[in-house]
């Protein structure tokens, strides 16, 4: 790592008056220096350094420019350096201003690093703070439905960024505002097929709210209607009864025979929980009932091969086949469970994920012996033909 005096001097050719052949040079060199774990805790000894990256965010060169945004969505990816990045630096305000700049390049960066920021809650509850004093949450959800806000960004990361402040109590609650329309216009990015990252924010986004029970009934109500977007993406193309077409949201009823499910597994996982976190009051699983759920997760359970998601799947499966609780037991978020139960119910999850470990290796060794063969196959299939031309 550099010492005291190289840092020193690389300090000084990050000046706004240094030749920008010279700049481009540093910042280029530092920007690799952040892509490793070591480098970037030199750079949080060297907040000097920072701060004049930070400041040539503005520089009159693109390049150099670009740099130093790179630069910070690593230096912001580290959790030790974001005291750095948010107190001494003081990033949030300009960022935020600039975000609003419906002609501003680096918008997209910007949203990468203060997706980074708010990963930890300590964080996040400062970013909400300074957001909502500055530019607000409704700001933020009108520019990420706005496609063509700004025509030099595409703001995918304000999904995780949304998805992190629903970490916060008072962020779900805003969300959820029954006299607002927020969390209605994220809906549909549940499908959004351009950005998986759009997606996952936006889904990731739609579990934390429905960790607040008291909005439950609300969420799955005809005025808001959650359900269809959540159960759209997992539902196939198979063939179901007519009865049980008849029983779904009239967006389930009678697929077409090219309908794809969602792609990314951990999306699929993060949509199955939200479901069960629903299932966790008796309106809430009357209203599965009602709406035929079952059928489409019966489907699912058998398409999924995924291990991870199959086991949040049945979890979900377990629930809506399972027997009411018993009286004073009915939302199961808020039943205080026995300290005896708890551990048994830690153990069965640690066996459970003993289970999924063994069964990903067992695939693993099939991928690798089918990979093997597939070598050897064509191994031999070039040896015949070097036969034959000889």
């Amino acid at each position: 790592m550099l010492s005291d005096f190289e840092a020193a001097e690389l300090l000084s050719f990050l000046t706004p008056e240094a030749r920008p052949d010279v700049k481009g040079h540093t910042t280029s060199y530092i920007l690799g220096l952040s892509g490793n774990r070591d480098g970037c805790r030199f750079l949080r000894t060297k907040p000097d350094i920072i701060t004049a990256l930070f400041a040539l965010t503005s520089d009159p060169s693109i390049a150099i420019a670009k740099d130093c945004y790179f630069t910070l969505i690593n230096l912001s990816a580290d959790e030790t350096l974001h005291q750095v990045l948010l107190t001494d630096i003081k990033v949030l305000q300009v960022m935020m201003k600039k975000v609003l700049d419906p002609e501003f390049v680096f918008s997209d960066q910007i949203c990468s690093i203060l997706s980074n920021l708010t990963r930890h809650l300590k964080t996040c509850k400062i970013m909400f703070k300074v957001l909502q004093e500055d530019v607000g949450v409704a700001k933020l959800v009108e520019i990420f439905c706005a496609e063509s806000f700004n025509k030099k960004a595409k703001f995918h990361h304000l999904g995780p960024l949304l998805s992190n402040l629903t970490q916060l109590p008072e962020a779900r609650s805003f969300m959820m505002d029954k006299d607002r329309c927020v969390i209605q216009r994220l809906f549909s990015y549940t499908q959004y097929q351009a950005s998986v990252v759009r997606r996952g924010g936006i889904v990731g986004t739609l579990r934390n709210c429905c960790f607040d029970h008291a909005h439950h009934e609300w969420l799955l109500s005809d005025d808001v209607d959650i359900l269809p977007f959540l159960m759209l993406p997992l539902a196939g193309p198979e063939e179901l009864t007519e009865k049980e077409n008849e029983g779904l949201p009239v967006d389930l009823q009678y697929l077409p025979e090219d309908k794809k499910r969602e792609e990314d597994p951990d999306i699929r996982k993060m949509l199955l929980e939200t479901l069960l976190l629903l299932t966790a009051t008796k309106a809430g699983r009357d209203i599965f009932e009602k709406k035929s759920v079952y059928p489409i997760m019966r489907e699912f359970h058998k398409w999924e091969t995924d291990v991870h998601v199959t086991a949040a799947c049945e979890k979900l499966v377990e629930v809506l086949i399972g027997d009411e609780p018993e009286p004073g037991m009915e939302n199961l978020l808020e039943v205080d469970i026995p300290e005896e139960v708890e551990e048994k119910l830690t153990k069965a999850d640690a066996r459970e994920q003993e289970e999924l470990e063994k069964e990903q290796e067992r695939m693993k060794q099939e991928e690798e012996e089918e990979k093997k063969k597939r070598s050897d196959t064509e191994g031999s299939e070039k040896e015949q033909e070097a036969g034959l031309i000889r």
